[in-house]
């Protein structure tokens, strides 16, 4: 075989291959999106990460060239399989000229082999890295968007596990993106670059008295396809089974963290046996479920390995009256084991991948799953919003529950900069409620709504603490406030003096401090926030009235024209408001 030649032809077939390979891929995707709900997914989740006109042409420039690896690879391949046949041949020669010339030539096939091996790991796992890194950005950005995070929670069917959707499907949805696809690629440009082969190396079959040209070619089809039938057939439950599985891990995770998050009153409670019987519940469900996927694995696994055996020996037995009859060489014999397999491995990739793909469609529903609970929760009905340079307006503001059942109805007010509003009534009268309404929190309410949206601060019961510093946290939720004297002055302010040398000490200060501390501390960020409204829902209740006066007294010496509204039961809080507003149920309302 004159190499030279072969490798010329190797370079004019990769870019016939290449040329073919995209015209063809074209057109499936563009089949695939239109018709296949698989395709719509794909396209919603990463349609514009291939666009040129979102995102450059980059992308599309790096997967040109991952094709054109992947192509190489075949036809390294193919020249593998040609120098089996020349290596064996050399041996049934007795020929040690052409089987020392053969170890060369295999030396260099396999140098290119490494090369061309070890640069297709680093261009796709390059690519994977910028793919998953623009739609890690695409999906964060979206469940920010709106307080989308927040209104979710708010579906008839609120998604589930929205962290691992974002940190762990994404990263499986890249990577199996591109492995799923390129596999794809290998195999049918293989299937057809080994057919001719075989086709070239196939004599007459005889089947029941019938001969049948290039019998050896359909045999292995057919052999393949009846195959792939029936692993579709045992592997199918898969999808579903890999689905809970995603979820069933997450729920479990879920649970734990939160054992984490209140472990100070779940062990006040004692309630370490009842979170212990909860979480083997959750464990036993996705255990029971591992057994299902093991079982059924079991079994796709076994006939997939009994066709697999089964092909390593059919050829042979196939060709071995045409070698013993001196029709063939040992090297055309072993190349056409050695393609028979290859081809077989080709044409079984969707009955062994059958399982990737069964992981592929789960990824894929939960992702764009995610992206339909975004979208529902833009949809959710809410009061107008809008932007004002001061003060507080409401007009005609109806707030409901989620079942339509009125807390407040037709309430219109007018608070100028420095008023304060005292919200009072009942528990379940909707006090809290209507502070989210207007925040923009919750979305059964109708009416207007008008303040400083861009100079707002919400104090809670428990005040959030973020991970970090102490600094990190009186900033929140704006960047860390550099001058520290202003800082220190604040928490000797707020009674937290003692706190002052700690200010960039990094620690879950929501474990460190009291509740009553926390408060004082979130007291201390509006300080130093100075918005011009600031909602405090009974961000007090940890204190003793006396600390509670003296806060109020000190917001109002520092912040005079801010805007207060906050909700609390003590009388001890009228003479820090200038209005009150009490709320009787029913949507009933008195304002004072």
């Amino acid at each position: 075989m004159n190499w030279g030649n072969e490798l010329l032809a190797s370079g004019i077939w990769l870019g016939k291959a290449m040329l073919i390979t995209v015209l063809i891929s074209s057109m499936a995707i563009w089949l695939t999106t239109r018709f296949s709900r698989w395709g719509r997914q794909f396209l919603r989740l990463a349609g514009d990460f291939f666009r040129p006109a979102s995102n450059g042409w980059r992308p599309l420039l790096t997967i040109l060239l991952v094709l054109l690896v992947t192509l190489a690879g075949v036809r390294v391949n193919v020249l593998f399989s040609n120098w089996y046949n020349e290596m064996y041949a050399s041996l049934q020669k007795l020929d040690a000229k052409l089987f020392w010339a053969s170890m060369l030539i295999f030396a260099v096939l396999a140098s290119v082999h490494v090369g061309r091996s070890l640069f297709e790991v680093y261009i796709q796992q390059a690519f994977v890295i910028r793919w998953r890194e623009w739609l890690n950005e695409r999906m964060l950005s979206r469940w920010l968007q709106g307080q989308t995070f927040y209104r979710t929670q708010h579906l008839a069917d609120p998604v589930d596990n929205p962290d691992q959707r974002i940190q762990q499907d994404i990263a499986s949805f890249v990577s199996s993106s591109l492995a799923l696809s390129m596999g794809v690629i290998d195999a049918l440009v293989s299937t057809f670059e080994f057919t001719l082969i075989l086709w070239g190396l196939s004599g007459v079959l005889a089947v029941f008295g019938l001969e049948i040209p290039r019998g050896m070619v359909f045999a292995v089809y057919l052999y393949v396809i009846v195959a792939t039938v029936f692993a579709f057939g045992i592997g199918r439950p898969l999808i579903r089974l890999n689905f809970l599985n995603e979820k069933l891990g997450a729920d479990y995770r879920y649970a734990l963290v939160r054992l984490r998050e209140y472990s100070e009153s779940i062990a006040f409670y004692r309630g370490h046996l009842v979170e212990g019987a909860q979480l083997r519940q959750r464990f036993g469900r996705l255990i029971d479920n591992s057994w299902a996927i093991l079982f059924r694995n079991l079994k796709f696994t076994g006939f997939n390995f009994v066709v697999s055996q089964t092909a390593a020996v059919f050829p042979f037995i196939i060709q071995a009256p045409r070698f013993f009859s001196k029709q063939i060489s040992l090297g055309d014999m072993v190349q056409t084991a050695q393609a028979f397999g290859q081809l077989q491995d080709n044409l079984s990739f969707f009955r062994r991948a059958y399982d990737d793909f069964a992981q592929y469609k789960a990824v894929l529903d939960r992702l764009t799953g995610f992206l339909e609970a975004a979208e529902a929760s833009d949809a959710l009905p809410c009061a107008h919003t809008q932007q004002q340079s001061s003060g507080l307006q409401l007009g005609q503001l109806d707030v409901t529950t989620p079942d339509g059942r009125p807390l407040l109805s037709g309430l219109s007010l007018s608070l100028a900069a420095g008023n304060a509003l005292l919200i009072r009534g009942p528990s379940g009268s909707g006090k809290t409620t209507l502070l989210r309404a207007i925040a923009g929190l919750w979305p059964y309410c109708q009416g207007n709504i008008g303040y400083p949206l861009d100079s707002v601060l919400f104090l809670s019961q428990k005040p959030y603490l973020p991970l970090g510093s102490l600094r990190d946290a009186l900033s929140y939720p704006q960047a860390a406030i550099a001058d520290t004297d202003r800082i220190q002055r604040t928490l000797q302010a707020v009674q937290l003096g003692h706190l002052a040398s700690r200010l960039d000490e990094e620690a879950d200060w929501s474990r460190i401090l009291s509740l009553g501390e926390q408060q004082r501390l979130a007291f201390g960020r509006l300080l130093l926030a100075a918005p011009k409204v600031a909602f405090l829902d009974e961000a007090t209740s940890a204190m003793d009235e006396g600390l509670e006066d003296a806060l109020y007294r000190l917001v109002r010496s520092q912040l005079p024209d801010t805007v207060l509204v906050s909700v609390g039961h003590r009388s001890t809080l009228l003479v820090h408001h200038s209005h009150q507003l009490q709320l009787e149920g029913e949507g009933r309302w008195l304002l004072q």
